[in-house]
Parts: structure tokens; C-alpha cells; sequence
């Protein structure tokens, strides 16, 4: 077999470079963005920017109020108010989280260490018993450390994004003054500096994390990249409680605030006599941006780790080639370069002049990464890969070519595009799906909710069928690895996916304080623009998630049979049936949770926010503030106790299952949790971005037929609101949540695997 072009020294220097480069371009974004000032001095806007568009600045200075100081003044306190909500809630979730980390930490190690009885001596190699490998001690010791770095990144990665956002917000609505065009380059080169910085982090600490490893393992790459894998499961199970938690905030505030406000008060959204408007507000920074953050780190985490499994008990590593098995990190480097070229599309070659560019501009971001990624992947595999090598496939070594390989990550990749335009088509407003729904509220919100219902329903048939299409084709070309490597494919533009994601919460928030600091209606369109652009994009980062996490859990899943030494997994076996149809059942007992989380969470702010309409004298008329505080603290109490019995049913199913009824019965709870939670993740996420944007259609008028449904206020419009409030919880915290139930249940089993292998299974030992 050839080696590969690439050398193993430029491989040591490839990898951290990239991941530099992606820190460096984050903190010039950021740089960028803090040019627009949040003093009165400057009137908030930059001298830099008066190049693009100059002879119409004065016009627009005149007609917006540029210079009156007071707005300036008032849109840096609601900023402080809103990075300060969300500073403390998250303080205050890490610290819960915290005590947990420690804990599971210690099972890690207790666990593992006790396989072979804590024993410091070598022991014959899981996959070549001829050869002598690193005691189980070590395994136990080096997977607790790479947990403990995976979820410490996660949760850096999460709270760096929630700073940008809150960071950017204020500043977008300043320059929206200006024009949309100026809003939308803040609040895109923001999510730029969150999705460069956690591509950039979590690949410089999986690098030097397998480089401090290895000094220690030495040639014993299987235990090495078997203790990589607590990386991935630290990340996950960070993200779980991440999304959890921020989602029951963010919604509990949301649909308190629109239920009150909207309908009963018939008040704007974001309204400043609203009293949940603030927590509200803090929401979108820690469940949208926060937890998003920490979802796609567990995503591009473990899916690196399941690649990197495989490859280590295939020819890559036994023939100790540290190119070859670095090829998962050498696709995520070149995203990162990708990306970079990307981003320029949308912040400096072209400009946004009118509010119908801005949903194309951020579609071609996709295109342009996904085709750029393709010529990407093809140059890392000619030069990292030999021409021919061998692959483990479930105890035996298959041959694979290495364009093969590249037709598994780019499958991977072209899947996440489809996906995401199948998404964009079922959730923007632009297409007559949500239009049907819109105007099904013409009949009041029973025919709304079924509507939105059936879209949800309707729109898993597309992604199932990529999903399928990626699956086979990977499968049949490099086997269990071939899904690993589509995977990393679908997150290889994870810096652009993120970068759309995060930009709508920061323009969501850009509109709010627009509204709270009493600007002009038609600052509101603008941001009003940015953000209905900015759901749409949320919900195609959602099913990239989804569609990633069911190629991660497969590859894992596949991962774990080969650790767990199960031959097959044979559905007509008792004891993998009953894990089968308990699999199933876990996302419907997981989504149950996480819905009733959020409406007891809702029903007490309703309750909160009604009180203070009622007891609070001039409130209605603007002449007295309303208690902002006591709402941040009921959203805050709610999620972190609520959060708490979701994220203990995924940790304690996989160790229950394992300890009790053994392997086979936990690879029936994996491959069921799979099969079911996709779909219902899908359709939940699907059907609640129809409902938000079928709202938002009324809302904008900007068609003759959504003139016809509104104005706002309307009985259609009240309609589309409780629509919308349903949604809420489905899109933003069940949806998403179980994208990571189905991810952490696998790496959790896989991480597992060596101590249910052995001592697992105790009730059918006993009987």
C-alpha cells in the first residue's frame, strides 16, 4: 500500500494551524463588530462603515435619528440587563452541572478501573489478543481526564457564544438605523466569531489532547483512541443539560410574555411594559445560542471519536500511520479554511441592500460552503490517504479504496444541504407550506394546530430518505467508519452552519431591544426582517444537528457492538426485542419531561406576568416599570430544577440497562432510541418553525394574502400566536433535546462497554 502524500510532521503542523487560523478570524470578527460603539460620543456607528452607501448616510441620519443619544443610552442598558440575565443563569447552571461532572467523572473511573479489578499490568489487546496493551487502569484513568476536557470545552464553547450574542445584539439594532444591510453584517459576523472559535477549540483540544496521550499509550493506539472517547461523551452530556435547561428559559419566558402580551394584553412583542420581556430576551442567548453551541461540539466531538475508534483497529492503526488516522481532524481543518472563504461571501463581496436579499444570502452561505467543501474533502483525501487500505468491519478487514472514502464525506456533506433546504422549504414563509398554515387560522387555532401538525409529520419523508441514502452508500463502500466520516462530512461547515444559526437569536434579540428602546416602526421591519430570515436558519441548523446525530449515533452504535464483542443483533431474540421497543419508547418519555417542564415552567410566568398587569398602577399606560427581575427568576428557578429529571433518564438508562440486563438488550435500547427519536426530533423541530414563521407572516403583511389574515391583533393573528406557543416548546427544547439523547445514549455505551462486557447483564446471569 502507498503512503500517503501528506507526512506525518505535516500533519503536526497542518492540524494546529488551521484551528489557529479559525481562532484569529473569530477575534477579527469580533474586533469588527466592537467598532460599532455603545457610547453616545459615537451615536453608535462606525466611521469604517460610512464607505459602503456614504452619500445616503445622511439621509437616513435625518430619518432614523442617528444622533439622538437617548436611544444610544437606552439600548446599552437593556443590552447590560440582558447579558447580565444570562450571565447569572448560566453561572448558576454550570455550578449544578458542575457537582454532576464530578460525579459521573468518578463512575467513569470507578467503572472502568474496576474491569480487570484495578489492575496495573498489561493485558492482551481487545482486537489482537497477540499483542499487549495498557491495563484497563489506565483506560479508566485517561477517559475520565478526556471527559472531564470534553465537557470543559462544551461548556467554554457555550458560554463564549452566549457573550458574543449578547455582546452583538444592542449593536445590530444600532445599525439597523442605517439600513439592513449594516444590522445584518453585525449580527452575521457575530455568529461567525461562535462558529469559528468552537470549530477552532474543540479540534485544537482533540488534537493535543490524543498528542498528550500518546505519550503515555505509545504504540497501543487502541487504547489510546479508546480513551479518547470520553471526549465526546463530557461534550454531550454538557450539551444535554445545556439544551435542557436553556430551553425551558427561553420558553417558559416566551410563552408567558406572548400569551399575556400578545393575546390577552394585545400589546407588540417585546413590548417594555411586559414584564417577562427581559427574561424572554435572555432566553434566545442561553438556550438558542448556548445550548446550540454545545449541541454541535457534542456532535462534531463524537462523531470525530467514533471515526477515530474504527480507524484504530483498521490498517491506519496498526500500521501506526498517524496521517491516515488523523484523517477525520485533517476534514474538520479544512472546514475550518472553507468556512473562512465562505463567510467573506456574505460580510465583504457582496452587500445586502434590501430586506429580500438577506434569506438568499444566507442560503448561498450553504451552497457556497457545501461546494467549496466537496473540492476540500477530495484534496485532504488524495494527499492524507494511501491509495488502498483496510477497514475493520465487525471482526474482519475491508478493503476500500481511497475515493471511496471521499464519496462517504461528501454523501455525508450533500445529505446536511438537502436536508437543510427540505427544512428551509417546510419552515419559511416564502413557500406554501407555512402559508397554508397561516391561513388555516382563519379558522381559529384548532385548524392551525392541525395544519402545523401535519407539516411537522410530512416533512420527515425527505431527511429519512438522505439520511437512508448516506447510510447505505457509506456503509457499503468503508463500513462502520464510512458512516463516521459522513457524519464529520455533514459537520465539516460546522464554523458556517453555526454562524446562520447564531445570527438569528442575535437578531431576534436586535428587534427586541428595538422595540424596548421605543425606535422607529421601521427599524422594527428591519429587524423584524433579519429575524423571520433568522428562524428559518434556526431550524435548518436544527436538522443539520438531527441528521448528523443520527449518522453519529449509528456510527457509535456500530462502535459499541465491536467493543462489546455481540456478533449480531438479532430483533428476533428476546432480550434485544424488549431494548428495541423500550429504545422506542425512551424519546416520547424524554419529549413528556421536557414539554411538561415547560408548560408548569409557562404557567407560573403567566401567572407572574397577569399579577403584574393587574397590581402594578400605570403599568398598561407606560408611566410605571414592571418587575423584570421576579420573571428572570421564576425562568431561572424552573430550568435549572426541571432540567435535572430529562438529563438523569438519558445519563441512567444506558448504566441501568448495561448493569442489569447486559449488551444485547442495551444495543436493542440504542438502535430503537435511533430509530424513533429522529423522526420525532424532525417533526417537532419542523412543526413548531412553521408555526413561529406562519406567525410572523401575518405579522409582516407583506403579501396580499397575509394582508388578508392580519393586522396584528386580528382573530387569525391570535390564532397563529397560540400556534406559535405550542411550538415553542417542541422547537426549541424537545426537538432539539433529542437529538442529544440519541448521540449521548451511544457514547455513553460505547465509553461503558468494556465493564458491561464484562460485568453487565446480572438478571439474565441470575436466571
Amino acid at each position: 500500500m502507498k503512503s500517503a502524500l501528506l507526512s506525518d510532521f505535516g500533519t503536526e503542523i497542518v492540524i494546529p494551524i488551521c484551528a489557529v487560523i479559525g481562532i484569529v478570524f473569530s477575534l477579527v470578527q469580533w474586533y469588527l463588530v466592537s467598532l460599532v460603539k455603545l457610547s453616545p460620543e459615537n451615536g453608535g456607528y462606525s466611521p469604517k462603515n460610512e464607505k459602503n452607501n456614504g452619500c445616503h448616510d445622511s439621509l437616513v441620519e435625518e430619518e432614523e435619528g442617528i444622533n439622538d443619544q437617548n436611544v444610544v443610552v437606552r439600548c446599552a442598558e437593556i443590552q447590560n440587563a440582558i447579558s447580565e440575565g444570562a450571565t447569572s443563569f448560566l453561572f448558576t447552571e454550570y455550578q449544578y452541572v458542575g457537582i454532576f461532572m464530578v460525579a459521573f467523572a468518578v463512575l467513569i473511573f470507578l467503572f472502568l478501573g474496576s474491569v480487570e479489578g484495578f489492575s496495573t499490568k498489561s493485558q492482551p489487546c481487545t482486537y489482537n489478543k497477540e499483542k499487549m496493551c495498557k491495563p484497563a487502569l489506565a483506560t479508566a484513568i485517561f477517559s475520565t481526564i478526556s471527559f472531564l476536557l470534553g465537557a470543559v470545552t462544551s461548556v467554554v464553547s457555550g458560554f463564549l457564544g452566549m457573550k458574543i450574542a449578547t455582546y452583538a445584539n444592542a449593536r445590530t439594532t444600532l445599525e439597523a438605523r442605517k439600513g439592513v444591510g449594516k444590522a445584518f453584517i453585525t449580527a452575521f459576523r457575530s455568529g461567525a466569531v461562535m462558529g469559528f472559535l468552537l470549530a477552532a477549540n474543540g479540534l485544537l483540544v482533540l488534537y493535543v489532547t490524543i498528542n498528550l496521550f500518546k505519550l503515555y499509550y505509545g504504540d497501543d493506539w487502541e487504547g489510546l483512541f479508546e480513551a479518547i472517547t470520553g471526549y465526546g461523551l463530557g461534550g454531550s452530556s454538557m450539551a444535554l443539560f445545556g439544551r435542557v435547561g436553556g430551553g425551558i428559559y427561553t420558553k417558559a419566558a416566551d410563552v408567558g410574555a406572548d400569551l399575556v402580551g400578545k393575546v390577552e394584553r394585545n400589546i407588540p412583542e417585546d413590548d417594555p411594559r411586559n414584564p417577562a420581556v427581559i427574561a424572554d430576551n435572555v432566553g434566545d442567548n442561553v438556550g438558542d445560542i448556548a445550548g446550540m453551541g454545545s449541541d454541535l461540539f457534542g456532535s462534531y466531538a463524537e462523531s470525530s471519536c467514533a471515526a477515530l475508534v474504527v480507524a484504530s483497529i483498521s490498517s491506519f492503526g496498526l500500521d501506526h500511520d498517524f496521517t491516515s488516522m488523523c484523517y477525520p481532524l485533517l476534514i474538520s481543518s479544512m472546514g475550518i479554511l472553507v468556512c473562512l472563504i465562505t463567510t467573506l461571501f456574505a460580510t465583504d463581496f457582496f452587500e445586502i441592500k434590501a430586506v429580500k436579499e438577506i434569506e438568499p444570502s444566507l442560503k448561498n452561505q450553504l451552497i457556497i460552503s457545501t461546494a467549496l467543501m466537496t473540492v476540500g474533502i477530495a484534496i485532504v483525501t488524495w494527499t492524507c490517504l494511501p491509495s488502498s487500505f483496510t477497514i475493520f468491519n465487525f471482526g474482519t478487514q475491508k478493503v476500500v479504496k481511497n475515493w471511496q472514502l471521499f464519496l462517504c464525506v461528501a454523501i455525508g456533506l450533500w445529505a446536511g444541504l438537502i436536508i437543510g433546504f427540505v427544512t428551509e422549504y417546510y419552515t419559511s414563509n416564502a413557500y406554501s407550506p407555512v402559508q397554508d398554515v397561516a391561513d388555516a387560522c382563519r379558522t381559529g387555532a384548532a385548524t392551525n394546530v392541525i395544519f402545523g401538525l401535519a407539516l411537522g409529520y410530512k416533512s420527515v419523508i425527505i431527511p429519512i430518505f438522505a439520511i437512508a441514502i448516506a447510510i447505505f452508500v457509506s456503509f457499503s463502500f468503508a463500513a462502520m467508519y464510512g458512516i463516521a466520516v459522513a457524519a464529520l462530512g455533514m459537520l465539516s461547515t460546522i464554523a458556517t452552519g453555526l454562524a446562520i444559526d447564531a445570527y438569528g437569536p442575535i437578531s431576534d434579540n436586535a428587534g427586541g431591544i428595538a422595540e424596548m428602546a421605543g425606535m422607529s416602526h421601521r427599524i422594527r421591519e428591519r429587524t423584524d426582517a433579519l429575524d423571520a430570515a433568522g428562524n428559518t436558519t434556526a431550524a435548518i441548523g436544527k436538522g443539520f444537528a438531527i441528521g448528523s446525530a443520527a449518522l453519529v449515533s449509528l456510527s457509535l452504535f456500530g462502535a459499541f457492538v465491536s467493543r462489546a464483542a455481540i456478533s449480531t443483533v438479532d430483533v428476533l431474540t428476546p432480550q434485544v426485542f424488549i431494548g428495541l421497543i423500550v429504545g422506542a419508547m425512551l424519546p416520547y418519555w424524554f419529549s413528556a419531561m421536557t414539554m411538561k417542564s415547560v408548560g408548569s415552567a409557562a404557567l407560573k410566568m403567566v401567572e407572574e406576568v397577569r399579577r403584574q398587569f393587574n397590581t402594578i398602577p400605570g403599568l398598561m399606560e407606560g408611566l410605571a416599570k414592571p418587575d423584570y427581575a421576579t420573571c428572570v427568576k421564576i425562568s431561572t428557578d424552573a430550568s435549572i430544577k426541571e432540567m435535572i429529571p430529562p438529563g438523569a433518564l438519558v445519563m441512567l438508562t444506558p448504566l441501568i440497562v448495561g448493569i442489569f440486563f447486559g449488551v444485547e438488550t442495551l444495543s436493542g435500547v440504542l438502535a430503537g432510541a435511533l430509530v424513533s427519536g429522529v423522526q420525532i426530533a424532525i417533526s417537532a423541530s419542523n412543526t413548531g418553525g412553521a408555526w413561529d414563521n406562519a406567525k410572523k407572516y401575518i405579522e409582516a403583511g407583506a403579501s396580499e394574502h397575509a394582508r388578508t389574515l392580519g393586522p396584528k391583533g386580528s382573530e387569525p393573528h391570535k390564532a397563529a400566536v397560540i400556534g406559535d406557543t405550542i411550538g415553542d416548546p417542541l422547537k426549541d427544547t424537545s426537538g432539539p433535546s433529542l437529538n442529544i439523547l440519541i448521540k449521548l445514549m451511544a457514547v455513553e455505551s460505547l465509553v461503558f462497554a468494556p465493564f458491561f462486557a464484562t460485568h453487565g447483564g446480572i438478571l439474565f446471569k441470575i436466571f
